[in-house]
C-alpha cells in the first residue's frame, strides 16, 4: 500500500472539483479511495485555506467552486507533481541503465520485472531500448528488477553466472 500525502489529495480534489463542480463528497470518496468523513475533512481544510468556495444549489445539494487562490494552488501542486514525476523518471532510467550494463557484463540477456506502475514501465522500456529481453513471468534464474518505495533494486540469481 502506498501512503498518499495530503497534497496529493489536495491536487486530486482540486482537479475533480474544477472538472465537476456539482460533485458529491461520496463521489470524491470513491475517486480517492477514502472514507466520506476523510473527504469532508479535506474539503473543510481547503475551504479554510480559501481554495474552495461552497454554495448551496438545492436543499441538500452543494456546488464546489475553485477560488482564484484555489486555481493558483492547483497550478503550484501540479508543477510540484510534474517535477517529482520527472525526477523519479530520470532516476529510474539512470539506475536501470547502470544495472543493465552490469547484467550484460554478467552474461545475461534476459531479465524479469517484479513491479507495476509507471516506474516499472520505465524499466521495461529501458530494457527494450538496450536489447534486453523481459520475461513476462518471474523466473529466479534471471536478474529481477524491483521497485521498493520508488527506488529501483536488482535481485541477482543465486547462481550468478553466464547466461545467454
Amino acid at each position: 500500500m502506498t501512503l498518499k500525502l495530503t497534497t496529493d489529495y489536495d491536487l486530486e480534489i482540486l482537479n475533480h472539483i474544477e472538472e465537476h463542480p456539482d460533485t458529491t463528497q461520496a463521489d470524491l470518496a470513491t475517486q480517492l479511495g477514502v472514507a466520506v468523513g476523510s473527504v469532508n475533512w479535506y474539503i473543510k481544510r481547503l475551504i479554510n485555506k480559501g481554495y474552495i468556495k461552497v454554495t448551496q444549489m438545492q436543499r441538500r445539494r452543494l456546488e464546489y467552486l475553485l477560488t482564484p487562490q484555489g486555481i493558483t494552488e492547483k497550478s503550484r501542486l501540479t508543477k510540484e507533481f510534474m517535477q517529482a514525476s520527472l525526477k523519479w523518471y530520470r532516476l529510474t532510467r539512470q539506475v536501470s541503465k547502470h544495472y543493465l550494463m552490469e547484467i550484460k557484463q554478467a552474461g545475461y540477456q534476459t531479465v524479469c520485472i517484479q513491479a507495476d506502475g509507471d516506474l516499472a514501465e520505465v524499466i521495461y522500456l529501458t530494457c527494450l531500448e538496450n536489447q534486453v529481453i523481459v520475461k513476462p513471468e518471474i523466473d529466479a534464474t534471471y536478474p529481477i528488477f524491483m521497485i521498493d518505495n520508488f527506488h529501483t533494486k536488482l535481485i541477482w540469481p543465486s547462481d550468478r553466472g553466464s547466461h545467454g
